[in-house]
């Protein structure tokens, strides 16, 4: 089961979409603890991007601080690197 250990990526949600594609789950209302939650695969482990508690709808171009899940520390900061990458 992923965890949040501390990585997050300062980012907007069309970056993330044309970095890793699109959302798994959206339901951009603000009425849930996520708006957005997106996966992607980092060499044998899979990943989850998302927002937490914003509370309110986000635009596609706003600048957010989504969080990074994954099922341990090291994973986490693995992910943090190649989503940098990957988002250039």
């Amino acid at each position: 089961m992923s965890s949040f250990h501390g990585q997050t990526v300062t980012t907007t949600v069309n970056k993330l979409i044309k970095a890793i594609g699109e959302p798994m789950y959206v339901d951009n209302s603000g009425e849930d603890k996520s708006n957005y939650d997106f996966s992607f695969m980092v060499q044998d482990f899979e990943a989850f991007v998302y927002d937490w508690k914003e509370y309110r709808p986000i635009g596609p171009n706003e600048l957010i601080d989504f969080h990074i899940g994954t099922d341990t520390p090291m994973q986490s900061l693995i992910a943090k690197e190649e989503l940098e990458q990957l988002l250039g």
